[in-house]
């Protein structure tokens, strides 16, 4: 099935193949990208509609000497495939596997850590002046999406990059949004081919150095080349920061795709393409949904993605359906995501309150801000956001909002692990920068009704406010229609310990942690309390279990340093209580992807990780081994 495929081990092995054999290394591509990501789950769409791009790139560049960098990376299947990874995809976003996402520790055609948007022009202008420090002749190509360039960052870089009128850099728009119009034909390859070819770029300098001393003529003519390109391609943006614009030019096109790569190496200065791909390109099913089949678990291809009621709320859900019911309640409410309308669980809101609906695309910093001006003219802003997606717009939060003291809602989610995306989606720190900032309250939601009661707690405060929760579905419990105000820095207890003195211990645990911390806390006798609030943290209750027991252990789903244990250290320390504190949470390391569940356990975050580190570190503080008479934990 695979027979061309099977032999391509590595790049050069691609650049033997004569231009008739590519056609069909595409078809096999596509098809093994299919069936690889429908037995492990991952990117889909996005990877068939780069398929085309990826055999030319490789096909036409000496990589992995020259660099590729692909913006976000989750269309990057193709070319891990093509570079030595093909037996590897069925390890894909699995514990010890491949990552999802380009990763240099993975291979050397990897040239860039990605995975957050916009982040490509940067990178790969900073790859092609090094090569100029250094003498080297070599490439850097960045390819990078639509949705991506609606980041600010995209556009510092450029703006950047347009100075150097030799800077060995190229540009890729893969432009999945725009279907392929009439004008994208075989008039505008011809135009492409004709504008990306030597002979028009030595005409255009000769005409300019012949007319420079008539600088009116100069500038007429170049103004009659910019409306002439206009009206096929929309060059003037990109050509005002100083790339030379080449396209649009069919992405699955090889036959245009290879030529235009071609002539861009003969090219001076800083290079833009624009390819007009399709998502979910060759299977029909993705073409026709390509937001469904963006991300999918496994399914089988000939039926599809079969939808399924799920047993339980995720709390994305829950965040969802409480943002329609208070807008319902209150008109100031409105909804800000930066690009991600179905991943913070939006779409209802958008389609019941489209006048109070605000996706402002991947520009994070802008999001933030932008709330904080609506919150100036009273209205109730809420932002939707994912934990490793704010720290992206960290000094607005500092400087537009908590230093105003504005009434933003911030509702993180995916707070802590997040299985298969690895490391760059993890939400890892925000306890950490947001408990630090004067006038930010940060609540943790332990389960699904507390989740709702939380959010709405925070939007009842003067200033600005964070709900964080994780990834996935709840313990199950209970949702409450009716939202009432949780008493503000005020946690509870679930379990008290019938442990003699000596030998009591108290667990301080924050958000998803409570439920692990019961399990543990049974096993051991130990009391549990849900503290619920970060900051401001419950001080008292902090103190009096500190007094009424022998040690603490605080519990997270965060960054141990900096996060919610050393917050309560910090309150013993003000009030002058000393005593022992285990503190549990992620480690001092970037954790890959994996099951989530394998990943809490490894961190020793689950029930039976919890046990035995308490059991570790206070089996010499008590007078006998905790809970060593009660039965073990079945996993």
């Amino acid at each position: 099935m695979y027979q061309l495929l099977n032999t391509i081990n590595e790049p050069s092995e691609l650049r033997r193949l004569k231009p008739s054999q590519l056609e069909r290394l595409a078809d096999e591509l596509r098809a093994f990208i299919l069936d690889s990501v429908s037995r492990t789950g991952g990117h889909l769409s996005s990877n068939l509609g780069t398929v085309e791009l990826t055999i030319a790139l490789h096909y036409v560049f000496n990589t992995p000497d020259d660099r590729i960098v692909w913006d976000v990376g989750h269309q990057a299947y193709p070319h891990k495939i093509l570079t030595g990874r093909r037996e590897a995809m069925s390890t894909l976003r699995q514990l010890g596997g491949l990552s999802g996402f380009p990763c240099r520790s993975e291979s050397a055609y990897d040239t860039f850590g990605t995975a957050h948007s916009s982040t490509s022009i940067s990178a790969a202008l900073g790859m092609a002046r090094a090569s100029q420090l250094k003498g080297e002749e070599r490439f850097a190509i960045a390819v990078i999406g639509d949705g991506a360039m609606t980041a600010g960052m995209a556009f510092e870089a450029m703006n950047n990059a347009g100075i150097y009128d030799d800077v060995p850099l190229i540009v890729i728009l893969n432009d999945n949004e725009m279907s392929i119009s009439p004008p994208v034909g075989a008039l505008n390859r011809y135009l492409a081919r004709l504008i990306s070819g030597r002979f028009y770029a030595t005409a255009k300098k000769g005409i300019e150095q012949l007319l420079s001393g008539a600088p009116p003529v100069l500038e007429f003519l170049r103004r009659m080349e910019g409306h002439a390109k206009g009206m096929v391609a929309p060059a003037t943006l990109f050509e005002e920061f100083g790339f030379n614009y080449i396209g649009p030019i069919d992405g699955h096109d090889l036959d245009s795709l290879i030529p235009t790569l071609r002539n861009l190496k003969e090219l001076k200065g800083p290079q833009f393409l624009h390819v007009i791909t399709k998502k979910g390109q060759g299977y029909s099913l993705a073409e026709a949904d390509p937001v469904l089949y963006h991300g999918p678990g496994k399914f089988n291809p000939a039926e599809g993605i079969k939808s399924a009621a799920a047993a339980r709320k995720t709390y994305t859900q829950v965040f969802g359906e409480w943002l329609c019911d208070i807008a319902e309640q209150d008109q100031r409410v409105v909804g800000i995501t930066p690009a991600m309308r179905e991943g913070s669980g939006l779409i209802e809101f958008e389609q019941r309150f489209p006048e109070r609906y605000y996706d402002v695309g991947i520009a994070e910093q802008h999001a933030v801000t932008f709330a904080g001006g609506l919150a100036v003219e009273g209205l109730k802003p809420v932002v939707a956001i994912y934990s490793t997606f704010l720290q992206r717009a960290y000094d607005q939060l500092i400087h537009d909002i908590a230093l105003q003291n504005l009434p933003v809602l911030f509702a993180i989610d995916r707070a802590g692990l997040v299985g298969a995306d690895g490391a760059t989606h993890a939400g890892t720190y925000d306890i950490a920068f947001l408990r630090c900032l004067p006038n930010m309250t940060v609540m943790a939601a332990s389960d699904e009704n507390e989740c709702r009661q939380m959010l709405y707690t925070a939007l009842q405060q003067p200033g600005p406010s964070a709900v964080r929760y994780p990834r996935g579905v709840g313990p199950g419990v209970t949702i409450e229609k009716q939202m009432s105000a949780l008493p503000l820095g005020k946690g509870e207890m679930r379990r008290t310990s019938s442990q003699p003195a000596g030998q009591r211990i108290a667990i301080l645990a924050f958000g998803a942690m409570v439920t692990p911390s019961l399990a543990a806390a049974n096993i051991l006798d130990a009391s549990v309390a849900n503290m619920r609030f970060i900051k401001p943290l419950d001080d008292a209750l902090v103190q009096q279990l500190a007094q009424s027991h022998d040690a603490l252990v605080t519990v997270e789903e965060g960054c141990v340093m900096g996060g919610a244990g050393s917050a309560c250290i910090e309150s013993l320390l003000a009030a002058g209580i000393q005593r022992p504190v285990l503190q549990l949470g992620l480690p001092d390391d970037f954790i890959a992807q994996g099951d989530p569940a394998r990943l809490l356990a490894n961190c020793g975050l689950d029930s039976a990780g919890i046990v035995q580190a308490i059991r570790q570190r206070f089996a010499t503080h008590t007078t006998q081994n905790l809970g060593a008479s009660t039965p073990e934990l079945v996993i």
